[in-house]
């Protein structure tokens, strides 16, 4: 066989190479290792618990420790490993955070962490409280093959009364996630694979009527996923322009999964209004919390109204809030409002933040 003729069945085989693995309904993705939370548009908080025992998984720790607590991540690797970490808190002086990023059980040995505090407003009692947040990069993959993901994480002020319940918790969640593109017919889509518990298994959890792992898709193009109609759980049918479908074969590391028609026939779930710029806001009434009634947009005629949803448990929320407050009183004078709607149970009152309205 000549060098052309060489050529030609490398061409042809790897034609063929290509259309086998188009054929086969897998879908291929890549990693996103941080970063992903803004682009998923939300996130799941989970507890690691804090005690002063130290565990026996942990070998090896930083000599200079004075007020340490151990705790563990509900990750798993590729590789049999705990991911634990330790907070050292002392009194008076700024928090460190440690994290076995290799799940090797020695915490000298790992890429540093971020962990920084900000003091929030005072309470009634002129206390301010210190909200440490931060996170590190955690390799879920093999020292020869590394699968680097960024855990973004954050803790309140243990002295904090009215978070006495998390005063031994750390709080976590994936910022990673895989994306790429879907092709259905004639149609591409953008999708992404969320490890919503970020337990480091794209397959989801065995229990419990939800996997943990969703598929986002941009049906409408829009750039973005919403929670309604773009958002299905791995482990369910859904439906998609009109034909329900499964996922079958999703890899433990989320970069691929195969896409199959399904025996099973779900109804398509219809997309939440579009409130991108420029759309018109959707009109509601609500009970505040001084038990008055709000009707939105009616009662905010000739103003500027920032809508904000929030609540006591989401740290990015309340580490907006002196941003929020300062603009109120800024701009109030000049027609600005804010609207607070509170995702918080209704016992939390005694919990939530002064907001310059009440919230709804």
């Amino acid at each position: 066989m000549n060098a052309k003729s060489l050529v030609l069945a490398a061409a042809v085989m790897t034609t063929a190479s290509a259309i086998a693995r188009a054929e086969d309904g897998m879908v291929h993705l890549k990693l996103v290792p941080q970063g992903a939370m803004s682009k998923l548009g939300g996130y799941m908080p989970q507890r690691a618990m804090l005690s002063t025992d130290r565990p026996s998984s942990i070998k090896k720790v930083p000599a200079d420790l004075t007020a340490a607590m151990y705790g563990t991540l509900a990750v798993t690797g590729q590789e049999k490993g705990v991911y634990n970490i330790i907070l050292d808190e002392p009194s008076g002086k700024p928090a460190r955070l440690f994290v076995d990023a290799n799940g090797n059980g020695d915490l000298t040995d790992d890429p540093p962490t971020e962990w920084s505090g900000k003091e929030g407003n005072p309470d009634e009692n002129g206390k301010k409280f210190v909200q440490y947040s931060g996170g590190a990069m955690v390799n879920l993959g093999t020292v020869a093959k590394p699968y680097e993901v960024h855990l973004a994480m954050y803790r309140f002020d243990k002295t904090d009364p009215n978070r006495a319940q998390l005063k031994d918790v750390l709080l976590y969640y994936r910022d990673y996630a895989t994306e790429g593109e879907l092709k259905v017919g004639d149609k591409t889509y953008k999708v992404m694979l969320s490890d919503n518990l970020a337990s480091g298994d794209f397959r989801g959890a065995d229990k419990g009527d939800s996997s943990g792992v969703q598929l986002l898709i941009d049906v409408n193009g829009n750039g973005k996923f919403e929670s309604r109609g773009e958002a299905f759980d791995i482990r369910k049918p859904f439906n998609l322009a009109g034909t329900t479908y499964e996922l079958k074969d999703v890899s433990k590391d989320g970069l691929a999964f195969k896409l199959a028609k399904s025996d099973k026939v779900v109804a398509e779930e219809p997309l939440d209004p579009d409130l991108s710029v420029g759309k018109p806001a959707i009109a509601f009434e609500a009970k505040m919390m001084d038990g008055k009634n709000v009707k939105f947009p009616g009662d905010y005629k000739g103003k500027v109204v920032l809508v904000d949803f929030w609540a006591t448990w989401c740290g990015p929320c309340m580490a907006e809030v002196p941003n929020v407050v300062a603009n109120y009183e800024k701009y109030h004078g000049k027609g600005f409002e804010i609207l607070g709607i509170t995702l918080d149970r209704k016992d939390a009152e005694g919990r939530s933040r002064k907001s310059p309205t009440p919230s709804a």
